[in-house]
């Protein structure tokens, strides 16, 4: 099969979908790999490391577009490049479908495209490893990150995360318990950070708890409890999400109006269409905005300031995945693998997953191997 790797064409995305190792898994079984000259430059690998990985280096996006039955990226083609997208092909991205606009959807459905998404890809119990990895990382860094908005030159109110012997430390608050909320939870506290945890599921703020290496304060994220917290919060970082969905909007304008100002909120949402009235997509170099007197992080790509290590724990995941596909055939491996038929959003152009077809009011088509 021939398999391509484009560089990634989203502002600021640094990471690229299969380090040389990856590549090499496939050469070895015979299959050609396409990568576009650069497209692993910033994750630190470079055009010789792909080309002695037997992968063959392309000078124009148009030709990795143009030959890959396969294309694999990181984040969703942007829509100006949707036109490059051929007939039958099968894109494996981070494709967050529930946030995008209606004539985008149409426009891949009239390429009649295969597009699966590597954060709806999961288990029966919901568990999606390659969300799951970069969510992890993005965890950890919303701390570093959050720590460093706290502080004067970059326009926070001037407080230590960590406080320090006779000074208090910020106040932290961290909206939903999934693996990001958990990642950052678990560095946070391991700092010293003041921490309080809300979620709307009981049991899941039970088990978020038992991994900590210190009890924190618990609430059910009621529009009430919302209210509390925000109110003396110094930093929030939120998560919410529900599975191949449209993020819940549980923020309002008029809960963040009641946060002291030059607070920060960090919306790692945004990518699923963000958790409060105000947020809207970020970037680096200019990360944040203010809005209602509270500085704004709404950068939905945030692994990819480590994209090194990002491209690393990204293609442990994918890898098997990669292989099943051009193994086995997309429809067969679709078919076979629970997993990835539930990842699976369009199927040569018809919408197989039943809450994307309902959030845009599709009828949905059968999936390989679905049960009628």
């Amino acid at each position: 099969m021939d398999v391509g790797i484009p560089k990634e064409s989203r502002a600021h995305e640094h990471r690229v979908a299969l380090t040389p190792g990856g590549v090499r898994a496939l050469t070895e079984r015979g299959h050609r790999v396409w990568v576009e000259t650069t497209a692993g430059g910033e994750a630190g690998h470079s055009d010789d490391d792909y080309g002695a990985a037997g992968a063959t280096i392309a000078y124009a996006q148009e030709e990795v577009f143009g030959r890959a039955e396969l294309l694999l990226t990181v984040t969703a083609p942007d829509p100006h490049d949707f036109e490059k997208l051929q007939p039958g092909q099968t894109v494996l991205a981070f494709w967050a479908l529930p946030a995008a606009h209606a004539r985008d959807l149409a426009t891949l459905m009239e390429r009649q495209i295969t597009a699966i998404g590597l954060e709806v890809i999961a288990d029966g119990a919901g568990h999606a490893p390659a969300l799951m990895a970069m969510s992890e990382m993005a965890g950890s860094l919303a701390v570093v990150v959050g720590a460093g908005l706290l502080l004067n030159e970059f326009g926070g109110k001037g407080i230590l995360l960590t406080g320090a012997p006779g000074v208090p430390p910020a106040n932290l608050v961290i909206l939903g318990t999934g693996v990001l909320g958990q990642a950052a939870a678990r560095a946070a506290v391991g700092l010293g950070a003041e921490v309080l945890l809300l979620d709307s599921d009981i049991a899941q703020l039970r088990r978020a708890l038992d991994r900590l290496p210190r009890a924190v304060p618990t609430m059910i994220a009621t529009p009430h409890n919302l209210e509390r917290a925000l109110a003396f919060a110094d930093l929030v970082i939120a998560s919410p999400a529900a599975r191949g969905e449209r993020s819940p909007v549980l923020i309002t304008r008029a809960m963040l109006k009641r946060m002291k100002p030059r607070s920060v909120f960090m919306d790692f949402a945004i990518d699923m269409g963000g958790c409060a009235e105000t947020s809207r997509p970020s970037y680096f170099p200019n990360p944040t905005y203010e809005a209602e007197g509270i500085t704004h992080f709404c950068v939905p790509n945030l692994p990819t300031i480590i994209a090194r290590s990002a491209t690393q724990a990204l293609t442990n995941t994918v890898l098997p995945w990669v292989l099943d596909l051009v193994e086995q055939g997309v429809d067969a491996a679709i078919a076979k693998d629970p997993m990835l038929r539930r990842g699976t959003y369009l199927h040569h152009g018809r919408c197989v997953m039943p809450s994307l077809c309902e959030s845009f009011g599709l009828t949905p088509a059968p999936a390989p191997g679905a049960k009628a």
